[in-house]
């Protein structure tokens, strides 16, 4: 029975939320067993001239051995990727896959210029970026210490690495992307004379999107999106 409530609240999972966090589990379980993160790591070097294509995706997978920075990554990549997958990206998987596609190019080219070798920390920044701003008007609490709106949740996040000694360039660099991307997609096209540039190519669209949609389905709400006391949120006014 329980076996069976555990596999229905995983399918009940969105699908490119699903995939991602297994894929996330999956290589850390393989690194404790099978595979080195020397084999994951990304090396520009061994990438265009050894061609180990592979490690364009696996440094998104790695976030380090089993241990709290894990279990926090997990979370809020967990967290907020459902929440956008199942809020402003509903009905639009090929759209929510083309801003992971963009989101990673764009960190693999700013990769080539400093010294970070794994970047999935800085894609789960870059998608709570997202989230706050377009959920302005929630309120946040930080493990019941800080109340604040959505919007700065991602520099409190950086406050929080720098008060651990982690280096916030893994922070700036989830946080320019996720600028970028929310910049182009929900900023500039509605400005005077603004067009929109970011369009989700149409092989996506076929291949991810269905016309069909389960009424049954029950997503997580985005204005409730507590459960850890380091995220819980109610919108203002509620």
């Amino acid at each position: 029975m329980a076996y069976q409530s555990l596999r229905l609240e995983y399918l009940q999972i969105p699908p490119v939320s699903r995939a991602y966090t297994t894929a996330c589990v999956l290589t850390t379980a393989a690194v404790l067993e099978l595979i080195t993160p020397f084999q994951l790591y990304f090396n520009p070097e061994l990438i265009f001239k050894h061609f180990q294509i592979w490690r364009l995706i696996t440094n998104f997978l790695f976030f380090g051995p089993v241990g709290f920075n894990f279990l926090f990554n997990m979370i809020f990549l967990y967290r907020y990727c459902r929440m956008l997958e199942e809020g402003s990206f509903r009905g639009r998987t090929a759209d929510f896959v083309f801003m992971f596609l963009f989101g990673g190019f764009l960190m693999t080219i700013f990769g080539l210029f400093v010294s970070l070798v794994f970047l999935g920390q800085a894609f789960t920044i870059m998608l709570v970026y997202v989230w706050s701003r377009r959920n302005p008007y929630v309120r946040m609490n930080f493990f019941g210490l800080l109340n604040f709106q959505a919007p700065f949740l991602p520099w409190v996040l950086m406050g929080f690495s720098l008060l651990l000694g982690n280096s916030i360039i893994v922070d700036l660099l989830g946080i320019a992307v996720g600028h970028i991307y929310f910049f182009l997609e929900d900023v500039f096209p509605n400005q005077p004379g603004g067009i929109r540039i970011l369009k989700t190519p149409s092989i996506l669209k076929a291949i991810f999107d269905t016309p069909d949609e389960d009424p049954n389905y029950n997503p997580l709400p985005e204005e409730r999106p507590g459960g850890f006391a380091w995220g819980e949120g109610q919108r203002l006014g509620g």
